[in-house]
């Protein structure tokens, strides 16, 4: 029976860090897809062009004479869309078979069933927004909500390898631990760097969502220079406009339909919540460096800040770089290495959660 529970913790192991790596590598195509006008390279779902691959698509006489939705294809941008539902659809696979193993051998414990249940219903979600997102024509809402499952399933994954890899311990700062609960925590400031490293996490998905529908509706061009945008520091901006969540079925909103005012007003509510977001992340890596004596948590602080400066940077030439493709898809990336390091600081800041195996294997 232990063999059996080791083999299958290392099994379970194995399989979250290969889903969180593919999952991040679907996370940054995604950006790259949208970034580079291939959102809408097959207008058709879950094939493309009526074919499993836009090669086939291309060979199709017909694909010439009857292009779908008014849209000739586009092999190149057909490919790229194609192989991020490739991955994503692989993705899906590797998280179904998670699931199923997470709750195949929920006596051991080795996982909580309802975490990994969890996490195949927000998959099983997210494919439907892709397939809406299509379907829609890059509808805004959706496309954002596509985007923050996304990035809601890399977190889930991130969490999962976290705990299943962090070392198991029968005590934690200094408090005890029974059945996988804490009693005592007498580390001077550790209540405070934790309700500064949640309230970072929450700032942080904010900023995150409305840097997706910042994208969704093409707002990243409004303000082309820095630290001004339009020569302003307060250019005409339509907010009224800027947040209208649901608009119109039957629009192709590919390049966007707002207005430029309506543009500024996104832009500079994530540009000014960008720096808040920052004071928010360093407040909570700051107060964390003050926790003493816990190696993790001073080591996820310090991931904060790399990932926040990374962040900062990348976004600031950006704009000065005239937003180059490979930059912002850049961008993206450095905001989901910045959300894997809040992560890695909330959970580093609490206590273990002992699988039952794990402290039958100890006391054994």
């Amino acid at each position: 029976m232990r063999t059996h529970a080791i083999d299958h913790s290392r099994w379970l192991r194995t399989l979250a860090l290969a889903a969180l790596s593919l999952c991040l590598c679907v996370v940054v195509l995604g950006a790259y897809v949208r970034l580079s006008a291939a959102g809408l390279g097959c207008p058709d779902w879950p094939g493309c062009y009526g074919h499993l691959t836009p090669s086939a698509a291309a060979a199709d006489v017909r694909t010439a004479a009857a292009p779908l939705a008014g849209r000739p294809l586009d092999v190149g941008k057909a490919w790229r869309e194609m192989a991020h539902r490739y991955a994503a659809g692989t993705l899906g696979g590797l998280i179904l078979l998670l699931a199923v193993m997470g709750i195949a051998w929920r006596r051991e414990r080795i996982v909580q069933p309802w975490f990994v249940a969890a996490l195949l219903a927000i998959v099983v979600m997210q494919g439907m927004l892709g397939m809406l997102t299509v379907t829609w024509q890059l509808t805004p809402l959706i496309v954002s909500l596509h985007l923050l499952f996304g990035f809601t399933t890399l977190s889930l994954l991130w969490w999962l390898v976290l705990t299943l890899w962090r070392p198991r311990r029968a005590a934690f700062e200094g408090g005890a631990m029974q059945g996988g609960v804490l009693t005592g925590c007498p580390v001077k400031g550790l209540v405070t760097a934790r309700r500064l490293a949640l309230a970072a996490l929450v700032v942080l998905g904010l900023q995150i969502a409305l840097g997706g529908w910042t994208s969704s509706n093409y707002a990243a061009i409004a303000c082309p220079d820095l630290p001004t945008c339009q020569g302003s520091w307060w250019p005409q901006a339509d907010f009224r406009s800027a947040y209208v969540l649901w608009g119109s079925l039957g629009i192709n909103y590919e390049g966007g339909v707002l207005a430029n005012p309506a543009r500024v007003a996104i832009h500079l509510t994530h540009r000014y919540g960008a720096a808040l977001v920052s004071l928010a992340l360093l407040a909570s890596a700051l107060a964390a460096l003050l926790v003493r004596g816990i190696r993790s948590v001073t080591l996820a602080a310090a991931a904060v800040m790399l990932a926040l400066a990374l962040q900062l940077a990348i976004g600031i030439s950006m704009v000065l770089m005239g937003f180059p493709l490979w930059l912002a898809t850049a961008h993206n990336a450095g905001a989901a290495l910045l959300l894997l390091a809040v992560l890695a600081l909330n959970r580093s800041l609490r206590p273990v959660w002992v699988p039952a195996a794990a402290r039958s294997l100890k006391a054994a």
